[in-house]
């Protein structure tokens, strides 16, 4: 069995998908322990947001995993670059600015990445 062309891509996308899944199912799992370590400030009573964001994470990278075609990445993408935008109000409140610099630079690194990485469009 020969590997097309795009097989690099698809591998390289894959393994993206699969590093954003696995953040999901700690955000949804473990959305206490994850917040602990990476923004300690986080309120306790908000953790309900990081179980949300986990579940969309899982939801959009499975999707990716499934179907790493450069039109479902570049929705991802364009889901992911709109959470970053996002998160830019949100660096203005003490509480929460910890936790909207991880996630929104996370997600601004994968719509960034994700469609520099994915396989080119079929013809």
């Amino acid at each position: 069995m020969t590997r097309s062309p795009d097989d690099p891509q698809r591998d390289l996308t894959r393994a993206l998908a699969g590093t954003g899944l696995l953040a999901g199912l700690a955000l949804l799992t473990l959305p206490g322990a994850v917040t602990a370590a990476v923004a300690p400030r986080y309120p306790r009573e908000r953790l309900w947001i990081a179980r949300v964001l986990g579940a969309r994470l899982i939801a959009q990278h499975a999707l990716v995993l499934v179907a790493p075609e450069a039109a479902v990445v570049r929705i991802a993408a364009a889901v992911d670059g709109l959470h970053a935008a996002s998160m830019l109000p949100v660096l203005a409140l003490p509480r929460y600015r910890r936790a909207a610099l991880v996630t929104g630079a996370l997600a601004g690194a994968y719509a960034l990445l994700g469609p520099a990485m994915a396989p080119s469009e079929r013809r």
